[in-house]
Parts: C-alpha cells; sequence; structure tokens
C-alpha cells in the first residue's frame, strides 16, 4: 500500500494551519527565485490538449490519459501529463531567444501512478523550458543548470529553517554527478531502486544521468519517452529525505532532442510513426529552438523542505479510506 514506511516514529513538525503558510512561502519564494536565476517568464498554460497532436507527453508510453469528449469541441480532448512538447512549442511561438526561457504552473492527472508516500494521482509541477544555442548542447552545460537549480532549492530550505526553526534539515549544494550505467557499474548486484538510494545516502545530492539509454542488461535505467529529452544529455536531481531514508526524486530534466537525436530515439523505440504529428515534425524540420527543460514537483519541493512524510499532507487528492486510516496510525494526516 505504501511503497516507504518512516524509518523512525514519526509526527509533523508544523500543525496543518502552519503547514498550508509554509507551503504558501515555499511555493512563493522557489518560483521566484527559480525564474531570477534561469532568466523565465512565468506563462499560462493548459490543463487540456487536442488528442493526435502529440502535444501531450507520453511518459513511459503506457500510461493511460485521461480523456473525453466536448459539446461543440471536435474529436478528443486530454488532460495533459506533462508539458514537456508544448513548452517548446510556445517558446517558437512567443519567438523567445537563447538564454531566455518560460515556466508555468502545470497540473495533471496521471491515473495510472502509484498512490504511494511520493505519488499521487494529481501531480502538479513547475513546468520550464529555456531557449539554448547550439554550441550549448553538451554535459557541460547541462550540469551549470543543474548547479543553479539545487541552489535555489538549498536557498528556500535556508528560508524555510530561518521561519520555522524546527525544520532543521538541509539540502546539499555540492552535487555529485553520475550515469546510470556508471551507477549499474557500480552497483552491479541491485536494483534500479536500490542503486539511487546508496548513491544517494552517500552523496546527498545527485544528478543520475542518461535516463532512457539502454544498460548492459538491454534495458534503460527507467523509462523516458523518446521524444523530448536526449537520453544523453538528461537526467533526474535526486536528494536524501531523512524522513523516508531514500532518495528523493526533485526535478526531471534535460536538453531536447533535435532533429538527429529525435529520429535515433523513435528508431529505438519503435515509434517512427510519430514523425508525421505536428510537434515531431516541428523538431524535424527544424521549426522550433533548441530548448532544455524540465518540471519541478510543486508538492514533492513542499513535502520535503517541511520534511513531511507523505505528499499528502501538502497535496489535497484521492486516496483509498484504508490507506488514510493506516497512515493514522503512524501520525500521518493527509489532507
Amino acid at each position: 500500500m505504501n511503497r516507504y514506511q518512516t524509518v523512525k516514529p514519526y509526527a509533523s513538525k508544523l500543525s496543518v494551519r502552519e503547514t498550508q503558510h509554509a507551503i504558501k512561502t515555499v511555493k512563493d519564494a522557489f518560483q521566484t527565485r527559480l525564474a531570477a536565476a534561469l532568466n523565465l517568464d512565468r506563462v499560462t498554460a493548459p490543463l487540456i490538449v487536442e488528442a493526435g497532436r502529440g502535444i501531450n507527453d507520453d511518459l513511459n508510453g503506457v500510461e493511460r490519459k485521461v480523456s473525453f469528449d466536448a459539446k461543440n469541441v471536435g474529436g478528443t480532448i486530454e488532460v495533459v501529463q506533462s508539458l514537456a512538447k508544448w513548452k517548446r512549442m510556445q517558446l517558437a511561438f512567443f519567438g523567445y531567444s537563447a538564454g531566455e526561457g518560460i515556466y508555468t504552473d502545470m497540473n495533471a492527472i496521471r491515473r495510472d501512478d502509484d498512490t504511494d508516500n511520493l505519488h499521487s494521482l494529481f501531480v502538479d509541477q513547475w513546468d520550464w523550458e529555456r531557449v539554448i544555442a547550439p554550441e550549448e548542447r553538451n554535459r557541460e552545460f547541462l550540469h551549470g543548470i543543474v548547479r543553479q537549480i539545487v541552489d535555489t532549492l538549498a536557498d528556500v530550505k535556508a528560508l524555510i529553517r530561518e521561519k520555522y526553526p524546527c525544520l532543521d534539515g538541509e539540502i546539499c549544494r555540492d552535487v555529485y554527478f553520475i550515469t546510470t550505467a556508471e551507477l549499474a557499474e557500480k552497483y552491479p548486484d541491485k536494483s534500479r531502486k536500490e542503486r539511487e538510494d546508496l548513491i544517494t545516502r552517500e552523496h546527498r545530492t545527485v544528478f543520475l544521468e542518461q535516463i532512457g539509454l539502454p544498460l548492459s542488461d538491454g534495458k534503460p535505467h527507467d523509462g523516458r519517452a523518446p521524444d523530448y529529452d536526449d537520453w544523453s544529455l538528461n537526467g533526474d536531481i535526486l536528494v536524501w529525505n531523512e524522513v523516508l531514508g531514500c532518495a528523493f526524486e526533485v526535478s526531471s530534466m534535460g536538453i531536447r532532442v533535435d532533429a538527429e537525436s529525435l529520429k535515433r530515439q523513435l528508431a529505438a523505440a519503435h515509434a517512427e510513426e510519430r514523425s508525421a504529428l505536428e510537434y515531431h515534425r516541428g523538431v524535424l524540420e527544424g521549426r522550433y529552438p533548441l530548448t532544455i527543460g524540465g518540471g519541478i514537483g510543486q508538492s514533492r519541493l513542499c513535502m520535503l523542505l517541511l520534511e513531511k512524510a507523505h505528499i499528502g499532507e501538502v497535496q489535497s487528492s484521492i486516496w483509498p479510506l484504508e490507506t488514510r486510516e493506516e497512515l493514522k496510525k503512524q501520525n500521518i494526516f493527509l489532507l
């Protein structure tokens, strides 16, 4: 029922009312600092998009989208799963140049996500995207952006500690970079998740790179759609979560596909038919700018910085009744 259990007796350090105030502080402070650090403008984003245009995020390619029809609107409408592709199209539409970008307050529904300590049917995140120059499509540039995001995260944690001294955890600013292949070589007898836990426990803040590329066993470390991140230039920001005693993913991000990497990855995923879709044609024909982007979970961030044991303590969603009752026994009270 719950993937993780607390590693020690748990009690929230903030009351429910204090938590609501603290959530606002975290969200206001983080988005302001992130926008300043990466030179991003805030834009309005859709909750729903038209099916069949290649705009919606396919995630791992197996998740069922929430879809419906509507009066006076032809075709099928889908609730977004993320805005990875939409953002790149908007950068072209708005005419942004290298070094400029956008972010948005993205809400989504992922009906096939597990509902455990870290996952909810409702997803809220800051989706951001920035135009880059051709010479910036490299790991060194990617690492620089990762460090800026981690510094922003650590700054907001310091702000929260000052306002709520009981929240005495810290975010390590020193990012450890490692590829999924290097991680597999380091821990060959461990599962994917165990590898993440071991490396993050040791280094506290980790950027795990090249998610989507096959490992020596022929399978990737984790699933990643073939048509937004370049699998050789992407990764997840992981931090060590003291409350849960596990690696905690804060962000999935990367430099996006260009025409060459899109062709290669569609072929690897046996999804060449997507080349005919609107978004994919735009990438292949060079109508969209080169970009870097990602998503940063809002509730995930609040959960981490406010030292909560369950995402339902900072987000209103739907949970099985038996889950709520079981969590109450652990002093975890869901909104």
